[in-house]
């Protein structure tokens, strides 16, 4: 168990700058320092805050979000980039550990990405979310198990998952069963209305009653100006507006401090790491309260590749290095080799 009797969280709910991935980075320093300043050890940002969440594909159709999707490329985070620099350096400096969403970009895609930083701005872990939520798949690409994974930091054992990824209960048992203490849940907040609030608020208590850890959440917001940029509609407007549960919920499943639905702020809680073994004596989901003879999680944790070299590709010699009457072909070499083994095996 944590060897750090109390932890000082912090979950941010502000509203991105939606014209650049700067203008975002810059809101999330601002806001490490002003959670430092309160004594936070942990500070935690919304789903894809930096450069912001892609909410025009909830409500433009694909044929009309081509121009909002190139820049949404445009200004996402390379990793690691200037941008996670000056967010390590952030965490170094002020000494708490980080935990950020990305739009990730890695070349010709974008992903889900989830940061974490620790106190001496060490990135963790980088995972990618593993499904893309029905709009949000025409967006990002797929995860894979190698970011379903509990790294220990300045400020305990920590895991995370992105939004509806809490809907998968094995993702969430795989957490689990690797003894996190505080589970960062990120979700996009000002989206679909007051019943998606309701439903983060159920979906992470659960989580903390199941897992027997703390959950600290944040959710983004978005300005009316702002609501008004994405789309003139007002009937598609009311699908930005609401959904904005940010929370600390303890290991009892109670929240901690009243949490966050409105507007922009800074939910600033002490986590009591001792009720994790309260509520572990009681219930360990992945100790004395499982039968892993009868049922238990495999995991394919490998880092998912298009390329996998089973032999290493031979260096070709520079044409130009060649003298006259030389020449290279490679199939013909290749098949004069294989020629000469049978001819061998066969004398």
């Amino acid at each position: 168990m944590s060897a750090k009797a109390s932890v000082r969280a912090a979950a941010v709910q502000i509203a991105p700058d939606l014209t650049s991935r700067e203008g975002t980075l810059a809101k999330v320093l601002d806001a490490i320092a002003e959670a430092a300043g309160k004594g936070a050890e942990l500070v935690v940002f919304p789903e894809t805050f930096v450069p912001w969440y892609p909410y025009f594909s909830f409500v433009l159709p694909p044929v009309l979000s081509g121009k909002e999707h190139l820049r949404l490329y445009e200004h996402a985070v390379s990793v690691p980039s200037p941008a996670t620099e000056a967010v390590a350096a952030s965490a170094r400096q002020h000494g708490l550990v980080v935990v950020l969403g990305i739009n990730e970009r890695d070349h010709g895609s974008l992903y889900n990405a989830q940061l974490v930083f620790d106190a001496d701005g060490t990135l963790r872990l980088k995972r990618r979310k593993i499904t893309p939520t029905f709009h949000e798949r025409m967006i990002w690409g797929q995860g894979d198990g190698s970011g379903l994974a509990v790294v220990d930091t300045a400020a305990g054992r920590i895991g995370a998952l992105a939004c509806w990824e809490h809907y998968n209960p094995l993702a969430r048992y795989t957490l689990m069963a690797q003894h996190e203490e505080i589970h960062i849940a990120q979700f996009p907040g000002s989206l679909v209305g007051p019943i998606f609030a309701e439903q983060i608020e159920v979906t992470i208590r659960h989580h903390a009653l199941e897992s027997g850890c703390f959950v600290v959440n944040a959710t983004g917001w978005l300005t009316e100006a702002q609501i008004a940029s994405i789309t003139p509609d007002e009937g598609l407007q009311r699908g930005l507006r609401g959904g904005c549960m940010t929370a600390i919920i303890s290991p009892e499943g109670r929240h901690v401090v009243p949490p966050l639905t409105e507007g922009e702020g800074i939910l600033l809680a002490d986590l009591d790491m001792s009720l994790i073994l309260k509520r572990k004596r009681m219930m360990d989901s992945v100790g004395h309260y499982a039968r892993p003879e009868l049922l238990h999680l495999a995991l394919d944790g490998r880092a998912a590749s298009p390329l996998e070299f089973t032999h290493p590709l031979a260096e070709q010699p520079d044409p130009r290095s060649l003298s006259d009457g030389q020449h290279s072909n490679p199939a013909g070499d290749a098949a004069d080799q294989r020629v000469a083994i049978l001819r061998s095996a066969a004398g």
